[in-house]
Order: structure tokens, then sequence, then C-alpha cells
């Protein structure tokens, strides 16, 4: 079974900067995955909103009939911002899973409110789907709701964490869950697609799950470049 991480940047062409669905599904078919995780989705939050389910726009290019919008917040005009999934195989049950803003603030950065996508699938792989926010004490958060949410076997965590492998933090998920890149692409970055140069973009899976191979395509669609897991469980 093939899976995929794929931070879309709501869907923009990286290289022409225009919203871009048909190269957002192309990077997903040509890649040949079977269940994919996206960051950076919108959807309608209100009249008026600039854009549509996206996350339902690219399952149905890509003929998947299953997906699921995580709406983390709601910011008009553009309409409610968050993780999707996209599915060959049907969503038995899935949720959104709020992460809790940090309170106080510690940094003068830029906060969002960010959740996690949490779904099961009728072949009963456990698919989590997150994006962290670009603050350390976001991503403890982050971490922290993680860790709590965690299935024991049968798990996918994979999305955008916005920090690099060294971050001490990736420990605590390292400690119940193996990381796909390892022995095959631990250490090619993701990020910007045209000239990457950080690696901030992830596929974890449970101990009882086998890694085939993993992969970070020299493709560029949206900013970041997906990363793909081939697994068997």
């Amino acid at each position: 079974m093939k899976i995929m991480t794929f931070n879309t940047q709501s869907c923009l062409n990286y290289l022409e900067q225009k919203v871009d669905y048909d190269i957002m599904a192309k990077t997903i078919l040509d890649l040949g995955a079977e269940v994919v995780g996206l960051n950076e989705m919108h959807s309608y939050c209100e009249e008026g909103d600039t854009f549509p389910n996206q996350t339902k726009t690219l399952a149905d290019l890509c003929g998947f009939e299953n997906h699921y919008f995580a709406r983390a917040v709601c910011l008009p005009p553009e309409g409610s911002f968050g993780n999707g999934l996209i599915s060959k195989y049907k969503i038995v049950k899935a949720e959104t899973i709020a992460i809790p803003d940090p309170n106080p603030r510690k940094y003068n950065g830029y906060y969002e409110t960010r959740c996690i996508l949490k779904a099961k699938l009728e072949n009963g792989l456990t698919v989590m789907s997150v994006h962290f926010g670009l603050n350390p004490d976001e991503h403890e958060n982050a971490v922290k709701t993680i860790l709590e949410n965690l299935e024991n076997e049968k798990c996918v965590l994979m999305g955008d964490f916005n920090i690099t492998p060294d971050n001490e933090l990736l420990n605590k998920i390292r400690e119940k869950m193996k990381d796909t890149a390892v022995g095959y692409c631990e250490n090619t970055p993701t990020w910007p697609s045209d000239k990457p140069e950080m690696k901030i973009d992830y596929i974890f899976v449970t101990p009882d799950i086998e890694v085939v191979s993993a992969e970070i395509p020299e493709i560029i669609a949206s900013d970041h470049r997906a990363h793909t897991a081939e697994i068997i469980f």
C-alpha cells in the first residue's frame, strides 16, 4: 500500500503562482498514492468564501471516492483552513482533533490554530494527518496532542511538522513510531520544492508496519515536495 503526505499550499502551483488542481492531482496519480494526507487545504466556511472544498476537488480529479476535510480554523474570505485526506479505501470513521493554542503565547511569531485529522480505514489502518504551527510552544502542544491520540498498532502519522529532524521533540514520537524515511530518504529535504533546504515533512508508522520503501521525488508542484512510503501491515 502506498501512502503519501503532501502540503499543497492551498493547491497553489509554486512556479506559476496560481491555483492549479490539475498539477496537484497529477502529482498524486503519477506517484501511485492510494492514501494521501493533505496540508493547507481550504473549504467553504461561509457564503461568499473564495475556495470550494479543495479536498473533494482533488479526490474527484484523482478518482478517489473517499475524502475528509478537517477544519482547523475559519479564515474568511478564503474559507476554512486545515488538513485533508483522500483515499482509495473507504473511510469508516473520521474526526478532527484540535491542537490547543498556547496560552499565553511565548513568542512574537505568527500563530494560527492547527488540528489533527484522524481517520480509520476499512482495511484497519488508522491515518493521522497533521500540520504543526510555526512556534516552539505550538510544536510542543502538537506533539502532546499527537501522543494522546496515537494508536498502538496499524497507525500512520504524517504531515508538515515545521521542524527539522534534529529537533528533540521528534524523539517523543520516535519512541513510539518509526520514520519511514530512515534507510531511504532521511536526509532528503522537502522544502522549498524548487531548491529544497530543509526536511519538515514526515511519515511515521507504528512498529508493526513494515516499510518497503520511501521517497521524496524531485517534483515541483506545491512549495513542498511530496513524501511517499510503501508499507505492508
